[in-house]
């Protein structure tokens, strides 16, 4: 079996690390790690997603694992380079803390992980004690070089210092978990590597010991050289109110042919044999696009169930032609009316008229030439006749589907 360093190496995971050896950190001893959430928003993004793989990486490995939730420094804000971040109620954290830890029991598979609030801690500190112990082991000079600071530094409207004083919270939060838990590694996102070093020096400093640091690296695509993590310029979420399991599967599955390589070692938890033998058949045959439905299956069903996985499989397959509209289950059903336009409609309507009321055509005139032209189809069949009528036959649970060419499509639903 491979270590955990090679796997994490392989599979681009690796950013910085505060050893000499990752092995260190990796393959010896069984460690402690945590991963800290500002909870910012209720949901998980799949911009952030990255960093949860690493962990459930560590947890595979048989590694303890803590998350804490950053009730505590959510209510101070980790500083910008551009503006301040607004304050969150104490009441809205809450209710967002809850959310996340349901999702991330949900990313690590049912492994045993210690949740916790720094809330708990960080709101009961006494102001004294902490400049004495722990503001002492921070000199201004340092935390000046740090980017965000010195960019907000040199800004008009300056730095306050709620936020200056951010990166103390967190390397609190390291050396708590250290005396509490024996945590002896941080993990994070390359963007909040000199926070969690600040952890490592505080420890090494008021203790004596030595811990660990780990970053991954920021996901960029390839194609477009875009920060990952967005569609048409929208958070891509993992809460399936904020972004329906259909719209999460279409985000996997337009990832670019550049970067789906680095997708599936990043996201799945296919084997690097498995991920060879999707890239093969992709290089055999580009254009099914097998390695782009191969991801957005694994992660979709890694996050809503292979349930939700299979509808918006399905639903795309009805939707772009390979598989018919009867193929889809009741529920199914729901999902494509969700996922395309529609436009009601009653057996007996001319095909025309469904065509300019569906926005597949802005005329008479040019339905018919739609129809001429052999670019209309309904549920799959080609229509020609600019008098055919719809039948009660078409419909299929209510809907039918009218497709203009291969990207144009509605969903007609009797009324």
């Amino acid at each position: 079996m491979a270590k955990l360093s090679e796997i994490l190496k392989s599979r681009g995971y690796v950013y910085q690390h505060s050893s000499e050896k990752l092995g260190e950190i990796t393959d010896g001893t069984k460690r402690t790690v945590y991963l800290g959430v500002d909870p910012t928003a209720d949901s998980i993004h799949v911009g952030n997603l990255v960093v949860y793989m690493l962990l459930r990486r560590f947890a595979d490995a048989g590694h303890k694992i803590i998350l804490i939730i950053g009730g505590g420094t959510a209510l101070v804000g980790d500083p910008k380079p551009d503006v301040e971040r607004s304050l969150t109620d104490v009441s809205i954290v809450a209710g967002r803390a809850a959310k996340l830890k349901s999702q991330a029991e949900k990313l690590l598979g049912g492994v045993e992980v210690t949740l916790v609030n720094n809330a708990d801690w960080l709101t009961k500190l006494n102001l004294m004690e902490f400049l004495r112990d722990t503001g002492k082991h921070f000199t201004v000079n340092n935390l000046i070089k740090k980017d965000a600071i010195s960019a907000r530094m040199d800004s008009e409207e300056g730095i306050s210092f709620t936020e200056f004083s951010y990166p103390l919270l967190q390397a609190y939060d390291f050396w708590h978990l250290f005396k509490e838990y024996k945590c002896d590694v941080q993990i994070g996102g390359s963007d909040q590597w000199g926070n969690i070093i600040a952890g490592v020096d505080l420890i090494r400093r008021k203790e004596n010991a030595s811990v660990f640091a780990l970053s991954c690296p920021l996901v960029v695509d390839k194609a477009s050289g875009k920060k990952f993590g967005k569609s048409e310029g929208n958070a891509v979420w993992l809460d399936a109110e904020k972004t329906s399991p259909y719209a999460f599967y279409q985000f996997w599955l337009n990832a670019s042919d550049e970067s789906v390589a680095d997708y599936l070692k990043l996201f799945t938890l296919l084997s690097d044999m498995e991920i060879e033998a999707v890239m093969e058949m992709q290089k055999r045959d580009a254009k099914e696009r097998h390695a782009q439905k191969t991801l957005a299956r694994e992660v979709t069903t890694l996050v809503h169930g292979e349930e939700e996985a299979t509808k918006a499989e399905t639903v795309t397959q009805v939707l772009f032609g390979e598989a018919s509209l009867d193929s889809l289950e009741e529920t199914a059903v729901a999902v494509l009316k969700s996922s395309a336009p529609t436009h009601e409609t009653q057996v007996g309507a001319d095909i025309v008229d469904v065509l300019i009321g569906a926005s597949l055509a802005t005329s008479k005139r040019e339905a018919k030439e739609f129809l001429k032209d052999k670019a209309v189809s309904l549920n799959g069949e080609v229509i020609t006749d600019d008098k055919r009528k719809l039948a009660a036959e078409d419909f299929y649970n209510g809907t039918a589907l009218l497709k203009r060419g291969k990207k144009n499509v509605c969903v007609l639903v009797l009324k």
